[in-house]
């Protein structure tokens, strides 16, 4: 099992320094009506439900920033995700804390 103290975190501020790298996708786990109000653009969206499911069709080459509002759900689908052997990074914080660009 794993532990919180596992998953790696960054603010959101570490995060819109990373996600131009090549190896690094950003998953946002919100619901659809929270994804319209906006979503980091080149995030992927993957409902909080809809993890386990999709992680079959997600690269582990790759290292994953995941976010949600406040930054629960996204250390959920962390832990989930790194327990099948994924590279995880979560985002302190969530959206509530992003002060960069977001899509509509």
């Amino acid at each position: 099992m794993v532990d919180v103290a596992d998953i790696k975190e960054i603010t959101p501020t570490e995060v819109e320094e990373l996600m131009n790298k090549d190896n690094i996708v950003v998953i946002d786990v919100r619901e659809d009506e929270e994804v319209a109000q906006g979503i980091i653009e080149k995030a992927k969206h993957i409902p909080l439900g809809d993890i386990p499911e999709a992680a079959s069709e997600l690269d582990k080459n790759k290292d994953y920033i995941l976010v949600c509002r406040s930054g629960a759900r996204s250390m959920n689908a962390s832990k989930y995700l790194n327990e099948q052997g994924f590279k995880v990074i979560n985002m302190k914080g969530g959206m509530m804390n992003w002060e960069g660009e977001v899509i509509v």
